[in-house]
């Protein structure tokens, strides 16, 4: 299963940091890194990572779906009001602990439950505080920057 994760880790760095416009480039990227595999292998985990194509400049390139901000279109899922109540976060290997006010936990894990992310394998809230757990491989940074979507206030930590 951690072959999956960074693979999956792979493809979303590889779009980042490229202006990939098919799978055919995609794969030659992954091959530099180091990772064989099927053109039907990288159709599915760019589906499940809901990675799509944008109009850019002469033709389309790939895109996160927490990165679709950049070229005005806005996913659903982080097409939210930020959140109030927040005053902590906290790392120790795959949980961070999230500090808020009393009584907004549950409803800053229910809006990071709904960014539907890849990283984030789940949220526990009790009335101040939430139990994130990352997914193996994910670094902390990773983390911040899905959460800073929807707590603007974590860009200054």
């Amino acid at each position: 299963m951690k072959k999956r994760t960074n693979r999956l880790l792979a493809i979303k760095n590889i779009v980042r940091s490229h202006k990939i416009s098919n799978q055919e480039d995609l794969m030659k990227k992954l091959l530099e890194e180091g990772y064989h595999y099927t053109q039907a292998t990288l159709s599915r985990d760019l589906k499940f990572l809901k990675i799509g194509k944008v109009a850019y400049e002469n033709g389309y390139m790939y895109v996160l779906p927490e990165d679709r901000n950049i070229f005005g279109i806005q996913p659903t899922e982080t097409n939210q009001p930020p959140v109030n109540g927040f005053l902590s976060i906290d790392y120790s290997q795959n949980i961070v602990v999230i500090k808020t006010l009393p009584g907004y936990a549950s409803s800053i894990a229910l809006a990071i439950d709904r960014l539907k992310a890849y990283e984030i394998l789940g949220t526990i809230a009790g009335d101040d505080t939430i139990f994130l757990v990352m997914r193996e491989g994910i670094l902390y940074r990773d983390i911040k920057n899905l959460l800073v979507l929807i707590i603007p206030e974590l860009s200054d930590k």
